[in-house]
């Protein structure tokens, strides 16, 4: 029966050895059959079902307006999310050692993300935020100087003394800025020392040693002295000297007398005595000047040789007050004008702004004794600084009315010159050089 046995039976036999092409004539009927699980009582794992085929992920449709989908980069996932955060460092998901290399960076350094979102950047730096600091304090130190400015300019415009010393009704009028500057022998605020000190005297009531007016505009500064002796028409007194008009009606009548004999309105009033002078010739640290010949003036308290030299505040004083020399009352004018142009100069120089243990001093002093007109304030005294500094530094014109003769004491102007000079300076023009006097 062994021996009978020709071949497999129909449908079985052993399959062909892996790798082996079937035989010739095609593959038998059990070569199409499906494999099936091990045979009950025949050991061996069971095989897996076939999985079903796999479909593609359906893809999201293309954004109006923004073209197809392009491919995502490496490391990005489709769509508009970001990649998930990497795993941290020896945690779950952590790539082992010694498996390939990192993928790139979801977002290379030279490409900005494709969403369109702005991601923070670094923080500032140290410095800069230092800078930033500094930047500020200077702005708060600014701000506190400004204030503290401000403050005292407030201090001293209510510092100063003020009087009615423009008249009302005046019908002078002229173009540019005038200012009247008086010196008087007033002694209020020094003490019985001071006075001795500064041979002031022990003469009653106010008269005008000294008596200006200074004219700005567009021609530059002139700077007129009007002697104490001039001759002029005094408002309801008839003529007389034009210091009896300060000692008979005060401010506002001298005012007064200066526009009738001048035609020019008077802007501003300022009035400096002995102790305002004497206190800003010694806060500005002196004032050099060269002298022309040796003074001896005791009645003035003078006593100085000639040359140049600095002046302090008693030998200043008695400089401009002195009528001991050859011209009398035409060298004392000069040297008034002199010296005050030389003093405002040095008090507006940058060295004097600047400093505040000569400028707080100096304001002080002149705020303390000056006397304005209740209209005027501090800043009306800084114009008339800036004026004077142009006279000083050679910008401007020093003269003094012309004189034409005398009539006892008193001093006559003449009339056809001073008329060019004053009419010049009404119309705001440069002044002839003929007009200027004595």
């Amino acid at each position: 029966m062994a021996g009978d046995f020709r071949g497999p039976p129909p449908g079985g036999g052993r399959p062909p050895q892996g790798g082996q092409p079937p035989r010739r004539g095609g593959s038998p009927g059990w070569a199409n059959q499906p494999r099936r699980g091990p045979l009950p009582g025949h050991g061996g794992r069971p095989m897996p079902p076939p999985s079903p085929p796999q479909q593609p992920p359906p893809q999201p449709p293309p954004a109006r307006g923004r073209g197809p989908l392009r491919k995502p980069p490496p490391g990005r996932a489709p769509g508009n999310l970001p990649p998930a955060a990497p795993p941290p460092r020896g945690g779950a998901g952590s790539r082992p050692a010694g498996a390939a290399g990192a993928g790139p960076p979801a977002h290379p350094a030279s490409q900005a993300p494709r969403d369109g979102r702005v991601t923070k950047g670094p923080t500032l730096p140290d410095w800069r935020r230092m800078r930033g600091s500094m930047r500020g304090r200077w702005k708060a130190v600014l701000i506190v100087l400004l204030v503290a400015i401000v403050g005292f300019g407030v201090y001293l415009d209510q510092n100063m003394t003020r009087v009615e010393a423009l008249p009302a009704d005046s019908e002078a009028s002229s173009s540019g800025t005038n200012y009247l500057i008086v010196g008087s022998d007033s002694r209020e605020g020094l003490s019985g020392e001071d006075a001795e000190r500064l041979a002031t005297g022990e003469a009653a009531g106010q008269r005008t040693d000294t008596i200006m007016l200074l004219h700005t505009g567009s021609s530059g500064s002139v700077l007129v002295s009007i002697p104490r002796d001039s001759l002029v028409p005094i408002p309801g007194h008839g003529n007389s000297k034009i210091n009896a008009a300060f000692a008979i009606g005060g401010p506002q009548l001298l005012t007064q007398s200066v526009e009738e004999a001048t035609g020019l309105r008077v802007d501003h009033y300022v009035e400096v005595g002995f102790g305002g002078f004497v206190g800003a010739v010694d806060a500005v640290g002196g004032v050099d000047m060269c002298v022309e010949e040796a003074i001896d003036d005791p009645k003035a308290g003078l006593d100085i040789e000639a040359g140049c030299q600095e002046l302090d505040g008693p030998t200043a004083l008695g400089y401009v007050r002195t009528r001991a020399t050859a011209g009398s009352d035409f060298d004392r004018v000069q040297r008034q004008r002199e010296f005050l142009s030389a003093l405002l100069g040095k008090a507006t120089s940058p060295l004097t702004l600047i400093n505040p243990f000569r400028m707080v001093p100096l304001a002080s002093a002149v705020t303390d004794t000056i006397t304005v007109d209740d209209g005027d304030h501090i800043w009306n005294l800084a114009g008339l600084a800036w004026g004077m500094k142009g006279v000083a530094g050679g910008d401007g014109v020093q003269t003094t009315v012309p004189i034409g003769g005398s009539s006892g004491s008193g001093l006559k102007w003449d009339r056809s010159r001073s008329q060019e000079l004053f009419g010049a300076l009404q119309q705001d023009e440069a002044p002839p050089a003929s007009s200027f006097g004595p």
